[in-house]
């Protein structure tokens, strides 16, 4: 899961970019980059770190030109190393850049067929430069001297064809203008706005709504599944559908946990979706849990706020903030490390012992993933002097791995797969543990955009839309478990020519 964005305007675009990328700063917090365009030639500063660490004022001053392109990080696979920051760059044709939000699931047969066919070497673990490499080549097949839309979208057509998995991209042409797109099931989010200024208009394109609405952008819609967009430097704008069979598969996970409660994605506001998540969840408690002696209602924060508040009105039970947050700890679920996650979870929240003090506490997550965190949180809730400590999330039980862009990869890595609620809540130390239904997470999402009938819930379900086999999820884990991870980021990255038999 990364945060993009990609603007054109008829001023100076370094300090939009930046401020964008700092309310998508929750999306990615290992990196960071952006490269602008003055038309001419690109200017680049991407590294390792929050975005208010890795752009000072020189680094600013030096990003010159009216349209760019940025990106946060967050490790799925490879490294963490800063030469995967984004984003990539290609020289040939015309010099393109690319920041790219999701994971493509056949990464290792485009490697390979881009050195056999297409004579390109991809020099990072990293799918993203290997997707910039198949749209800079079905560009270069229009063998054309500039571009036009048309080109575009040929070459985005030919991506579709070529790349499986989940893709949200921006990108620029260094002389031309910047260009977005979504995968055909629009598994990662895309919106595109555009701002009136004395200059003339300025358009973005960002993962999130609250990125454009910040710098007073008007959201215009949602980029569709398998549409492009092009934006020229002087402000053109062209659309065209490029995928044969679009439809939407929105990840059900954004609503859940990434997305910014403030953000509206594929016109479903969040805040009202996490909302009647809590709702669903004290109906449920109501049906199957009626004499019920649960004292109060606590959020582990951020997430889980509005549904943990919801949760609370509909049962009739006080609500309590329970816990302070350092909010200088990243999000511990995207660390890339179980022992980091560990350590941190103590850094990062700390209980109010009054709270729970001789209480039944029934604390609300958004999601319960390895674990780690609920079993620490749980512990440090009975240490405070809870009587009980009973437990909701406000998502069903995660017990398969994510392939599009989550950082869920081994199957045996998460709490949840091969144990029943039971074993799970004694693994987490709670006296009881509830999981949303999924049905009842589709309808509360559903109910703000009817028109979405479908969604990517692959994670509780198993069931994956773009088909992969046994040897692919054998291939994930031995990539992006915790342990390959930390074996990657002890070694320097090397040039593998291996794959290029």
């Amino acid at each position: 899961m990364c945060g993009i964005i990609g603007i054109v305007s008829q001023e100076p675009v370094n300090q939009a970019i930046f401020d964008g990328l700092s309310v998508l700063q929750h999306r990615g917090q290992d990196a960071a980059g952006i490269v602008t365009s003055d038309g001419k030639r690109l200017y680049s500063r991407r590294n390792n770190g929050l975005v208010s660490n890795v752009f000072h004022s020189k680094h600013m001053q030096m990003l010159q030109g009216n349209m760019g392109i940025g990106h946060v990080r967050y490790p799925t696979a490879g490294s963490s190393s800063a030469s995967e920051a984004q984003p990539f760059y290609v020289n040939s044709p015309y010099g393109i850049t690319m920041a790219h939000n999701g994971n493509l699931t056949n990464d290792a047969e485009l490697k390979k067929e881009m050195f056999r066919q297409d004579r390109r070497h991809i020099n990072t673990d990293s799918d993203s430069e290997i997707l910039l490499n198949i749209f800079a080549q079905e560009l270069q097949k229009q063998d054309i001297y500039r571009v036009s839309p048309d080109d575009i979208f040929k070459a985005v057509s030919g991506v579709h064809k070529r790349c499986l998995g989940a893709y949200a991209i921006t990108a620029m042409i260094t002389r031309d203008g910047l260009v977005g797109f979504r995968d055909p099931n629009g598994i990662r989010p895309l919106v595109f706005g555009k701002r009136e200024t004395e200059s003339g208009t300025s358009y973005m394109l960002a993962s999130e709504s609250v990125a454009l609405v910040t710098q007073g952008y008007e959201i215009v819609r949602d980029i569709k599944p398998g549409e492009a967009i092009y934006i020229t430097l002087d402000g053109q704008v062209y659309t065209k559908q490029c995928a044969e069979n679009p439809k939407y598969n929105t990840c059900i996970f954004e609503y859940v946990y990434f997305a910014r409660p403030d953000s509206i994605i594929d016109d479903v506001f969040v805040h009202k979706a996490r909302m009647r998540m809590g709702h669903k969840l004290a109906e449920k408690v109501k049906k199957e849990w009626a004499d019920h002696d649960i004292d109060v209602v606590i959020p582990i924060p951020d997430t889980s706020r509005t549904s943990a508040l919801e949760m609370a009105m509909t049962l009739g039970i006080a609500y309590r903030e329970g816990f302070i947050k350092n909010r200088y700890i990243a999000r511990t679920f995207i660390m890339p490390g179980q022992a980091q996650r560990k350590k941190s979870v103590r850094q990062k929240l700390n209980p109010i012992g009054l709270e729970f003090q001789d209480k039944n506490v029934m604390l609300v997550d958004d999601s319960i993933v390895r674990g780690t965190t609920s079993k620490e949180i749980v512990q440090m809730v009975r240490d405070s002097g809870a009587k009980k400590v009973y437990f909701a999330s406000a998502s069903p039980a995660i017990r398969f791995p994510n392939i599009y862009g989550i950082d869920m990869p081994s199957a045996n890595e998460l709490i949840a797969h091969g144990q029943t609620d039971e074993e799970i809540a004694q693994s987490i130390g709670a006296d009881k543990l509830i999981y949303q239904d999924l049905d009842d997470l589709i309808d509360a999402i559903k109910e703000g955009n009817p028109s979405l009938n479908e969604f990517d819930c692959s994670v509780f379900t198993g069931e994956y839309i773009t088909g992969e086999t046994e040897e692919y999820f054998n291939h994930l884990r031995d990539r992006r478990s915790d342990a390959a991870k930390n074996k990657k980021d002890n070694e320097m990255p090397p040039i593998d020519l291996s794959t290029h038999d």
